[in-house]
């Protein structure tokens, strides 16, 4: 057990420390009188210091004030509490080393598999899919008749299919709504050319099966294998993966549809006067406004037709009329880049994201003659755009009263969608000090959502108290630490603890049924569940 060291400096101030400088003392009255004696286990060692008088007491028990057990008390608990843990085996041995999340994750011991979609994966330190998402995988939703996402694709595709048309009177664009979402981290993220190190391929923001296959985060990952095959023009529509905050926009499972145009020198210039001594290419240098092989004339007409596109596009779902601006941006792999906003009802909103495709990447898949385009959209956007739905778990929802409000005889017909009664919610907080490394608010995220699943409707990050430095410095870890007041013998006293640098979150969790009214008991029950696996797995310390 770790020695504690406990010194007395009269009239001033009470200092309580430990050698590993973690654990706090909790002072929750303010002050305290002394009024019986009780009796501390521990081995206290003395210091030195100008001006302080030490309470020694060797290694056997020693009778020391109520005020100061007190004052000791949940730093002891804390430190009995930590060091049995470790004995019983409950701090798990990853804890420093990895997200403690991914122990809450759908998976055996290091060395199993996982069956997903009939295909089995072994499982790694990388692991990290719940069971929440796993139930999600292979229920489409975007491919089941009169849903508002089908609804959506649906009316995407009669527009390219009747918009743009070959010689031969077949549909230009191919379509693929049917690809598993299990990818390779190569498909992912290397074959779009996004840096090894970049952000958006943390453990944190993805669902991986193991180090080098994961549920994809963009229906951009099949871009490469289709232009490979030789296609110049297609749309892939699929459910993508992204662990991310919790609220009305956000869910765990959203679903993306993707389109790639390429074109040929003859395609691009055919109607362009004295098209025939223009170029695709040239070695310039990069600037905001083109990539370093492309010619201005070839960037400025893929420009023009993605956008021309675009505008088709957005007139088609939300009628002739519409305001649109275009804001730069930035992808990996396209460039220039933009982002799509309609003004719709006095807002404007983003809907998509395009851009001219870097060369490098088709050139890789095999079109090095090429030139081409691209963009991406949520159909859930979109659709919550256009229906009105306010709350994006009811795309999950199998209420009658959702569904039968789509079953429409015509994709093109207008529909708003009219709620049926909004059941009361039920808000709970939980706050915990932060582990000192390897916490992810999205590891949080994503353990409320396998406990609360869809009744929780959101939650938000209310309060963050770093606890306060203070010129104060324990004896034992001579750390500067925060302070509490109280009065020892008649005289005030102020007792340091030794939790510096330690950060706390505080969360608001709002639960609320789709279809019923929930009971407090059953949210206490889950909130509980929640409080208990937090400390369990996420490796914090419960304020609660």
């Amino acid at each position: 057990m770790g020695s504690i060291c406990l010194a007395l400096w009269f009239g001033r101030s009470l200092s309580v420390g430990h050698e590993c400088g973690q654990l706090a003392a909790c002072w929750d009255k303010g002050t305290a009188t002394l009024f019986s004696t009780v009796t501390v286990p521990f081995y206290i060692s003395t210091s030195s210091a100008p001006g302080f008088q030490f309470l020694q007491v060797e290694e056997s028990m020693k009778e020391v004030s109520t005020m100061v057990y007190l004052a000791l008390r949940r730093s002891v608990y804390d430190l009995v509490r930590k060091a049995s843990s470790v004995s019983r085996g409950h701090q798990h041995p990853g804890l420093g080393s990895r997200s403690a999340a991914s122990d809450f994750a759908a998976r055996g011991p290091l060395g199993s598999v996982v069956e997903l979609l009939g295909q089995f994966y072994p499982q790694d330190d990388h692991s990290n899919l719940s069971q929440k998402v796993l139930s999600r995988v292979g229920r489409n939703l975007h491919n089941q008749q009169h849903h508002p996402l089908w609804l959506i694709k649906e009316r995407v595709k009669e527009h390219f299919y009747k918009q743009y048309v070959c010689r031969s009177g077949t549909p230009l664009f191919s379509v693929y709504d049917d690809f598993s979402p299990v990818v390779t981290t190569w498909q992912n993220f290397d074959s779009l050319l996004i840096p090894a190190d970049h952000p958006s391929r943390k453990k944190g923001d993805n669902y991986y099966l193991n180090q080098t296959h994961m549920l994809r985060a963009h229906t951009s990952a099949h871009q490469w294998d289709l232009l490979h095959a030789g296609l110049d023009a297609f749309l892939v529509v699929g459910d993508v993966y992204r662990r991310d905050q919790i609220d009305s926009q956000h869910y765990p499972v959203f679903h993306q549809l993707e389109a790639v145009r390429l074109f040929s020198k003859h395609e691009l210039f055919a109607g362009v006067k004295d098209g025939e001594s223009l170029q695709l290419f040239e070695q310039s240098s990069r600037s905001a406004h083109k990539q370093e092989a492309h010619t201005m004339e070839a960037m400025k007409l893929v420009e023009f037709d993605l956008k021309q596109t675009l505008t088709r596009l957005v007139a088609q779902l939300f009628g002739d009329g519409l305001d649109i601006r275009w804001v730069d941006c930035y992808f990996p792999f396209t460039h220039p880049s933009f982002e799509m906003e309609i003004n719709f009802h006095g807002e404007w909103l983003e809907v998509l994201g395009c851009g001219v495709m870097e060369q490098q990447l088709v050139n890789s898949a095999g079109a090095h003659d090429k030139i081409g385009w691209a963009f991406g959209l949520g159909l859930e956007r979109l659709a919550m755009i256009l229906y009105d739905i306010p709350d994006i778990r009811l795309f999950w929802s199998e209420d009658e009263r959702f569904l039968k409000q789509f079953r429409l005889s015509d994709i093109n017909q207008k529909v708003q969608f009219q709620p049926f009664s909004k059941y009361p919610a039920v808000i709970n907080d939980i706050s915990f000090w932060l582990p000192s490394e390897n916490y992810m608010e999205n590891d949080f995220y994503d353990l409320v959502r396998t406990i609360g699943g869809d009744l929780v409707e959101k939650v938000d990050l209310i309060d963050k108290f770093e606890h306060p430095r203070n010129t104060h410095q324990c004896l034992s870890c001579a750390e500067p630490h925060s302070h509490f007041n109280a009065t020892y013998q008649g005289k005030k006293v102020m007792v340091l603890t030794c939790r510096t640098h330690k950060i706390s979150h505080c969360y608001r969790i709002t639960y609320r049924h789709m279809e019923r009214t929930l009971s407090q008991q059953e949210v206490t029950d889950i909130h509980q569940a929640v409080q208990e696996a937090a400390v369990r797995l996420l490796a914090v310390e419960g304020r609660f």
